[in-house]
């Protein structure tokens, strides 16, 4: 795995052109976050309802990002994120349980989502602890707390075996 720099040729969307590719699920669950910005540019962690997320919860993801220096660290894992890594990473730093193409690709995704506050969507296909191929959809997206400052990213992924 490379941690070098990221790839320019990496399967990345960073507009709402994503929706005209994404999954019918992954299109509704960014409807639902955007819903809960009330105008904002980003809701936060209090603004989601688990019991409202039901349908999206095996494929969520929270990552807490830590400021000064920068660490991002797994707050919850939906079973089919731990089924597709083949552990649980609950606890981890993304840098310890991340699945990608490379670190700096992912590492990558974060960056775009922490600093430039903007939504991810990439369909990087990547081998999983099986064998078996799986095409993944992951959105990535930002929610703060003090309504500036991203505190943590939420993603869902969509995972199929091809």
């Amino acid at each position: 795995m490379s941690t070098a720099s990221p790839s320019t040729d990496y399967p990345r969307e960073t507009s709402l052109g994503f929706l005209e590719r994404c999954s019918p699920r992954v299109a509704s669950f960014y409807r639902y976050w955007d819903e809960k910005r009330n105008g904002r540019a980003m809701p936060s962690r209090a603004d989601l309802d688990p019991i409202e997320m039901k349908q999206w919860l095996p494929g969520i993801m929270l990552i807490d990002v830590f400021h000064n220096p920068r660490k991002l660290v797994y707050r919850l894992i939906g079973t089919k994120m731990m089924e597709l890594r083949g552990r649980d990473v609950t606890g981890m730093t993304v840098e310890e349980g991340f699945i990608g193409s490379s670190l700096s690709d992912v590492l990558e995704n974060y960056r775009l989502v922490i600093e430039e506050k903007k939504l991810v969507y990439d369909w990087d296909p990547l081998p999983s602890p099986d064998g078996w191929l799986r095409e993944p959809e992951g959105l990535l997206l930002p929610l703060s707390s003090d309504g500036e400052n991203v505190d943590m990213v939420i993603v869902y992924a969509e995972v199929e075996r091809k």
